[in-house]
């Protein structure tokens, strides 16, 4: 592996370890109480976010200072994301006569744009699309950039609300939706994204309103043109990243000169994706009153994160052991080591590659800057199975830390049978009822994906769209309802799945993946916010600990491994055997 992956790993673990604690705090002031509930005087955040917040309440006809069961929350979240379908739909199919169009995109039809809608309203950005070449400017600023926010803000404000759960005694409140959103947008997605957009457009990337521009190309024997695009890309970009979206605005994605020019932008495109979700875990310790617990979730999702990061950008440097035995990569650079070249970015190499695939897909963003499906067998596994642990290595924005939450809760409960003593999390009793929310949470994902990944292979229409038959071919439908089930939105681009059949059950999985987990996720907050808490005593066991990190990280891997082993087994694992 080239010593500068292993450098940009490094520093990236430094600059984690230092903007955690930073964001994470402030955070935890972003979702603390008004200053008119908390009972002291407002801070500057107050003084310059208040206003535009107080128009939004205003506007919407909010009152701030009033909170919401979980059922009136969920109530709200699945009727503000309903709406945001729709509009998103017909932005779509109007945009051929709406402004801001100025290489006159047309209506966008109805399975894609059902399944765009879907994509960026669940945080998942699955792209079937080209997007320089299919959306008008007007749809991506008002419609795709409108939606990385918000999904992203929905996201977190469900964290926080679980946080409050936890941590409340006797509460028959969570928050209150709108306030939470309103909050998230205002005070923390939009001063970031401003911030990182000011910086990628000092790097190169453009942001303009200007249509696509022809231009010959280099050689001058020939009459064609190349087509250079143009429009609103450092904006869009910034939020893509932060919010971890990856539905980026050119079909290259992060691959693409315009969206990524250097390795600065690099960096700071796999910090940014991280940056909030680890951000999360700090904001958690601080809100329950003991940063320790907050360290051990994090201490759960770095040690994923890294483990998956230093596996995929070994094997993506090592490369095909075929072409190795074949002399084929002995003309190759250093910088591209065993004959790894496809598929691979190389101006940062095959290891950067890795890295990049790794935070990717640990996170629930979708930007890419290879194609995952060039990838090793166990590169391409890794991808694969950081989606199916849940994207909680660390997951997406807020997302990630209530599946490790749960899981959390879960450990808790095996180790309470194991001790012959009522599990208890944060000073809560987890019993039946709540157990069967988590169970109900971790048994969603797992069998819409393997369902439609089942019928899928039956299908002579589906099997049809594979471009590699065999292991890799089953890889390729297992990683699209992976992504799509967990909100990812990366793909291995042999499976062509612009089809009926494709974008309406992505669809579908992209909505259970969602929301059929939020639900369960308020329901656990509510029930565990109404109890009161239980002292600590000699015989409660402490979930704040290294053992208790371990504990978790076991539960994560073998429910996992479970679950998924056997469709492992049978695409990534045997396709790397047979080399």
């Amino acid at each position: 592996m080239e010593i500068s992956a292993i450098v940009l790993l490094l520093v990236m673990v430094g600059a984690l370890l230092v903007s955690t604690p930073l964001l994470g705090t402030y955070l935890a002031t972003v979702y603390g109480d008004a200053p008119e509930r908390r009972g002291r005087a407002s801070t500057l955040a107050d003084r310059v976010f208040g206003p535009v917040e107080s128009l939004v309440y205003r506007v919407v006809r909010v009152d701030p200072l009033r909170e919401q069961r979980w059922t009136g929350y969920a109530s709200a979240l699945l009727s503000f994301s309903a709406v945001s379908v729709v509009v998103l739909y017909a932005l779509q199919r109007l945009q051929g006569v709406l402004p801001l169009n100025p290489d006159d995109a047309a209506a966008v039809p109805p399975a894609l744009a059902w399944n765009t809608a879907i994509s960026f309203v669940t945080n998942t950005n699955w792209q079937n699309y080209a997007g320089e070449t299919t959306m008008s400017h007007l749809t991506q600023m008002s419609g795709l950039a409108v939606q990385n926010f918000v999904s992203a803000a929905v996201g977190m404000s469900v964290a926080v609300a679980l946080i409050r759960g936890l941590v409340r005694r006797s509460s028959a409140t969570i928050g209150n939706f709108w306030v939470d959103v309103t909050r998230t947008v205002v005070r923390v997605l939009l001063p970031l994204s401003l911030l990182l957009s000011i910086v990628l457009m000092s790097q190169g990337v453009i942001q303009n309103l200007r249509a696509s521009t022809a231009a010959p190309v280099l050689d001058r024997t020939t009459e064609q043109v190349q087509t250079i695009p143009g429009g609103p890309v450092a904006s869009q970009e910034a939020i893509t990243q932060l919010g971890t979206n990856g539905g980026g605005p050119l079909n290259a994605n992060a691959s693409h000169p315009f969206e990524n020019p250097n390795g600065l932008t690099n960096f700071l495109s796999i910090w940014a994706m991280l940056a909030i979700p680890f951000a999360l875990t700090h904001t958690f310790g601080t809100l329950a009153g003991d940063r320790r617990q907050g360290r051990t979730v994090f201490g759960v999702m770095f040690s994923l994160w890294l483990l998956s990061s230093m596996v995929a950008m070994g094997m993506e440097a090592r490369g095909n052991p075929a072409l190795a035995a074949s002399g084929a990569d002995q003309s190759v650079s250093s910088l591209q080591s065993g004959g790894n070249l496809e598929g691979k970015e190389v101006r940062f190499g095959a290891a950067v590659t890795g890295l990049y695939a790794a935070s990717t897909t640990g996170t629930s963003s979708g930007a890419v800057i290879g194609q995952h499906d060039s990838f090793t067998a166990l590169g391409g596994g890794v991808a694969l199975l950081s989606m199916m642990l849940g994207e909680v290595s660390p997951g997406g924005v807020g997302v990630g830390l209530n599946g490790l939450l749960i899981l959390a809760l879960l450990a808790v409960f095996i180790a309470g049978l194991m001790v012959g003593r009522t599990p208890e999390f944060l000073g809560k009793k987890i019993q039946a009822a709540e157990m069967k929310l988590v169970v109900l949470y971790i048994l969603v994902m797992p069998s819409v994906l393997l369902a439609f990944a089942a019928v899928s292979v039956t299908l002579d229409s589906a099997v049809g769209r594979i471009a590699n038959p065999g292991p890799h071919g089953l890889s390729e439908i297992l990683y699209a309802f992976s992504s799509a089930a967990n909100n990812n939105g990366s793909a291995f681009g042999g499976l062509g799945g612009n089809t009926q059949w494709f974008n309406t059950t992505l669809g579908i999985a992209m909505f259970a993946g969602r929301f059929l987990l939020i639900i369960p996720t308020l329901a656990i907050a509510g029930a565990l916010g109404r109890k009161a808490k239980v002292p600590v005593t000699a015989g409660t066991f402490p979930t704040n600990t290294p053992l208790f990190a371990g504990l978790t990280l076991g539960v994560t891997l073998i429910v996992a491994g479970l679950t998924f082993f056997p469709a492992l087994a049978l695409g990534p694992i045997v396709e790397h055997l047979s080399l």
